[in-house]
């Protein structure tokens, strides 16, 4: 079983997003996604977070939302289950050279603009619109989203 995490910094109505461009190998490349990433031996998800956030970007954060799990499946891979977090509690400077991509803040309205994956835009709708902690399941064949499940009811 796979599980990751991944968050949304919030700041002044941005978002810091991660454009997926660096690695050779990568399912995200290409793509906008936030920051985040595989959980390391016996951490539990707002330390693999708080972690992941810090090498990526080099902020340090000081409160962690807890938002939902994605659960990923795409083509015939292990599903991976993505604990999903917000934050706009964080200080220090952005590292400007993340080994994963290119991080930008981007305009909360100009997000869905972006080269981002369409079960992405379910999640991040739920988001913007503060809703209450959910569960999302996105099946994917490659770049195409054929079923998307929240909270039980299927919405694709």
């Amino acid at each position: 079983m796979k599980c990751t995490t991944l968050c949304y910094l919030i700041q002044d109505d941005k978002m810091l997003m991660l454009h997926r461009i660096k690695k050779k190998e990568d399912v995200n490349k290409g793509k906008w996604i936030g920051v985040g990433g595989k959980f390391e031996k016996n951490e539990s998800p707002d330390e693999c977070a708080i972690r992941e956030i810090y090498e990526e970007t080099g902020l340090h954060v000081h409160e962690l939302k807890p938002r939902g799990i994605v659960t990923f499946c795409y083509n015939n891979d292990d599903p991976e289950y993505m604990h999903l977090f917000t934050s706009e509690l964080f200080s220090g400077e952005l590292n400007e050279n993340c080994n994963e991509g290119v991080l930008q803040w981007v305009e909360k309205e100009k997000v869905y603009d972006l080269n981002l994956w369409e079960g992405d835009r379910i999640f991040l709708d739920l988001l913007l619109k503060d809703e209450p902690y959910f569960l999302l399941k996105l099946m994917y064949h490659n770049d195409e989203l054929l079923e998307a499940v929240l909270n039980g009811k299927k919405v694709l």
